[in-house]
């Protein structure tokens, strides 16, 4: 009775750990390092990949809603790559924040006709800033937003300041897939000297995504060797190394070690030394977080 009650126990947990956990492309995304390539997600959901930058298509009944074009070389990629696949129109891209190595190229589409969306900080961000190739948007809003266009919706969320001030995170609510930029990238510590962060807004954020309902995570980033889409544990990854690094700065910075050059060659993070660019940016990372703590920014 007792090994029957194991046996029991042990299949539930098999159950419950893979339920919801079967990503649906684990292979690499592949093709050429500075190349381009794309994955078919699901139906009508798509990644497509140009260098290290990645953004999702969704193809409806009514047409084709775009995210990130990132610039006009990987725009008319992305553009030759959905005419493979549908002649539907590009109705909507939708703009993940204001930082122009991911938004900018977008006036190939806007020629089509496309609406563009965006955050309503973003416009103020990009009319301060302006650049040729990226369209202002046309609808933007505060808290969170709905698209709907045909037999799909997706959903816009935003989260306040942490990467800039007008990052969203979108989801897909069929597959219960987050597309994420920037501050989720898997199995890779945060971008050199991590511009436009907000340490700890950063990990606030992050807890809240951890509370939604999702399965999976493409993210903003990622080599061709990496996969096209993720489990919903790399936002807690994420999460958890941010963490790691804060508090070993402050413990060396509450110690009496305030000097930044010190503190990168002194504080060490083993449990990551696999991750991308451990050895070229760890350092980087924590003379951000010296500053956080010793400057307040």
């Amino acid at each position: 009775m007792k090994t029957t009650f194991i046996v029991i126990i042990i299949s539930l947990l098999s159950i419950n750990m893979t339920n919801g956990q079967e990503i649906p492309i684990k292979e690499p995304i592949g093709g050429e390092t500075f190349g381009h390539s794309i994955k078919q997600i699901s139906d009508d959901l798509y990644v497509f990949r140009w260098w290290v930058y990645r953004n999702i298509f969704l193809i409806t009944d009514e047409g084709v809603i775009v995210t990130d074009p990132m610039n006009p070389k990987a725009a008319k990629l992305l553009q030759s790559e959905i005419r493979k696949i549908t002649d539907k129109p590009i109705k909507y891209v939708i703009y993940s924040h204001n930082h122009h190595d991911h938004i900018s190229g977008g006036n190939i589409f806007k020629e089509e006709g496309a609406k563009f969306i965006g955050h309503k900080n973003l416009l103020k961000e990009l009319t301060d800033h302006p650049n040729p190739v990226t369209p202002l948007p046309d609808i933007t809003f505060y808290n969170n937003y709905t698209l709907e266009l045909g037999n799909r919706t997706v959903e816009l969320f935003y989260f306040g300041p942490n990467h800039g001030e007008s990052l969203i995170v979108m989801r897909i609510p069929k597959e219960k897939i987050l597309f994420i930029v920037d501050i989720v990238t898997p199995r890779r510590v945060a971008f050199r000297g991590m511009p436009d962060f907000w340490p700890d807004e950063w990990v606030r954020t992050l807890k809240e995504i951890e509370q939604m309902d999702f399965d999976y995570v493409i993210s903003g980033h990622g080599p061709e060797g990496q996969p096209a889409i993720d489990s919903s544990s790399v936002v807690k990854e994420q999460r958890v190394y941010l963490e790691d690094l804060m508090n070993a700065v402050k413990t060396a910075m509450d110690s009496g070690s305030h000097n930044p050059e010190e503190l990168k060659k002194t504080i060490k993070l083993p449990k990551y030394k696999d991750w991308r660019y451990y050895n070229e940016w760890l350092h980087m990372n924590i003379e951000r977080v010296w500053a956080y703590y010793h400057m307040g920014w």
